[in-house]
């Protein structure tokens, strides 16, 4: 990796969040209906706004100004860390985010690991004996993981672990206990992606001459297979587990309104009825920075993982 690589990623990052910006408010800017009729009905407990009051909020709020000039207004408050206020609570958005984002990182986190936890394992031994009884059992859950739709396996482990063996709460976040069903609702399509991933690529790492060299030097197998060939099958394992976290906030807006868990997800679902977009832009432009930086992440862990591979992909 060398300066210029690192400054050429992160020029891209720019362009991409700029875009990203751009493309969020001019999506919700080009929306039907009226937002501030919407909000003040609301407000007034379903009833409707006199136009006067109306006319009075999108003056209040920028909305009758041009698309350039609401657009350069919130930009350079976002510059400034200023994602608004909300149309509806008045209140900041980003203290609305902070408030709901701990729920959704948790989710994320233990998410991973569970997907991590099922993946590696039952792909290295799907790898080590292929054709076995192990392998079509390991790709036969990689299958259902990916067929089963997030929303039915989650309303599932509810039917079963919730009100038939009554181990789980079914909704909230109030503890740990409150983030098995979601997290094993989410981790299992992960898992079922990186397993199929890590078996492909066990299985043309164990096929390349030094893993056959390194057992012909009486190398025990666990030492040849998860000391060395495991090291190497990770590089494009890496790629989709950074992929993945995209995955994880697309997911934990279906999940979170399953299980009524607090997090960006039902924020964002709950903002998007309401219409209130100050809330919609600064969350989907939180997952739009969270996701660019993780592929920059994930460019970094390349070159760490493999030194012959230059930031941004490329070999040297």
């Amino acid at each position: 990796m060398n300066g210029w690589h690192l400054s050429k990623r992160l020029l891209t990052m720019g362009v991409v969040l700029f875009a990203v910006s751009l493309l969020t408010y001019g999506l919700i800017f080009v929306t039907p209906g009226d937002p501030a009729r919407t909000i003040l009905t609301q407000q007034m407990g379903g009833q409707s706004p006199s136009q006067a009051a109306v006319e009075q909020f999108r003056v209040a709020n920028g909305l009758d100004d041009p698309f350039p000039m609401q657009y350069a207004r919130w930009m350079g408050d976002v510059l400034r860390g200023d994602l608004g206020q909300s149309y509806y609570s008045d209140q900041a958005v980003s203290a609305m985010i902070a408030q709901r984002l701990p729920n959704t990182i948790a989710l994320a986190v233990a998410s991973m690991l569970v997907a991590i936890v099922i993946a590696i394992p039952a792909g290295i031994a799907s790898a080590v004996e292929p054709g076995s009884r192990t392998d079509y059992a390991a790709q036969l859950g990689a299958l259902v993981g990916i067929s089963m739709p997030n929303f039915w396996l989650g309303y599932l482990l509810i039917i079963v672990c919730s009100l038939w063996l009554d181990l789980f709460p079914v909704a909230g976040a109030e503890g740990p206990e409150y983030l098995v069903l979601p997290a094993l609702t989410l981790g299992s399509g992960m898992a079922a992606v990186i397993a199929r991933l890590v078996r492909t690529a066990m299985l043309d790492v164990l096929d390349d001459a030094y893993i056959r060299t390194a057992r012909s030097k009486g190398l025990r197998e666990r030492i040849v297979v998860y000391k060395h060939a495991l090291r190497n099958a990770l590089v494009p394992v890496v790629t989709i587990v950074g992929l993945q976290l995209s995955y994880v906030l697309n997911g934990a807006v279906v999940v979170e309104v399953v299980f009524q868990r607090p997090g960006l997800g039902t924020l964002l679902v709950d903002a998007i009825f309401a219409r209130d977009y100050p809330v919609v832009q600064g969350v989907t432009l939180l997952i739009g920075v969270v996701f660019v930086v993780t592929n920059f992440v994930v460019d970094l862990t390349y070159s760490r993982l493999d030194p012959r591979i230059e930031l941004g992909g490329e070999p040297t």
